[in-house]
């Protein structure tokens, strides 16, 4: 009996020494393999964590006003967007339909192309002010000086009764005073007319120039203030000494 299981234990010896797949096999450890576990407590392999989702680190007191305080800037700007569009021109349109007279005794020195000149500065202003609010973000003077020139924008459209066609409702309430009235009209299409053209060739100047073009320059945002004003000039030229003040 003794024999018997000394020559079994010999055998079960002599397999495990010629086995290749028990001798010779390389242990894969799970931990080695995937790099998102690691080898934890009792060399067991666990899933790796990231104690930033677990832990998240809370904002600061400064952060929290700071991301406050955006938020109420911009619907302060909203609001007063609104009500720089909305307010002036219907205070216009009521000075135009119940203080005509004094509307009349106000405009009546001026001359049609100096009342044409003054409505495309202050429109050209509110387009030049919005664009250095897009260029300037950080910088809340542009803002405050878009609301404040639109506002006025918006009066002098009011007063005059601005519409595509203006010559008839400026005729039936200032009568023979309208000229400066269609002038300022002008004025202020001849500035929105050349924003258009502007923009325009603007977006055709950043499709057709390539990155690596000298020409890039042009697409730079004070080469592309230049050329609007360069536009806004030639639409006020054509205006002013085109005929069409002496015209409407």
């Amino acid at each position: 009996m003794a024999t018997e299981q000394q020559s079994t234990a010999q055998q079960s010896a002599d397999s495990m020494e010629t086995d290749p797949a028990t001798t010779n096999s390389p242990t894969t450890d799970p931990a080695t393999t995937d790099p998102d576990t690691q080898i934890g407590p009792g060399h067991r392999p666990v899933k790796r964590t990231d104690p930033r989702a677990s832990h998240p680190r809370a904002l600061s007191m400064a952060e929290r006003e700071r991301k406050e305080w955006h938020k109420g800037r911009w619907i302060v700007f909203i609001v007063s967007l609104l009500v720089a569009i909305i307010v002036p021109y219907w205070v216009g349109r009521y000075m135009a339909m119940n203080g005509t007279q004094t509307v009349v005794d106000a405009i009546s020195p001026i001359d049609p192309r100096g009342a044409a000149l003054i409505s495309w500065v202050v429109t050209s202003m509110t387009f030049m002010t919005l664009g250095m609010a897009v260029m300037e973000t950080r910088k809340v003077i542009w803002r405050v000086l878009f609301i404040l020139s639109l506002a006025v924008e918006q009066l002098i459209a009011g007063v005059c009764l601005l519409r595509f066609n203006f010559w008839y409702s400026t005729y039936v309430v200032y009568g023979n005073a309208s000229p400066p009235i269609n002038a300022a009209n002008l004025g202020i299409l001849a500035s929105a007319i050349g924003l258009a053209v502007f923009a325009v060739l603007y977006v055709g100047l950043l499709v057709l120039i390539r990155k690596d073009s000298p020409l890039n320059v042009l697409t730079r945002s004070w080469s592309a203030l230049a050329i609007f004003f360069v536009i806004e000039l030639a639409a006020l030229a054509v205006v002013m000494f085109g005929g069409l003040v002496t015209a409407v």
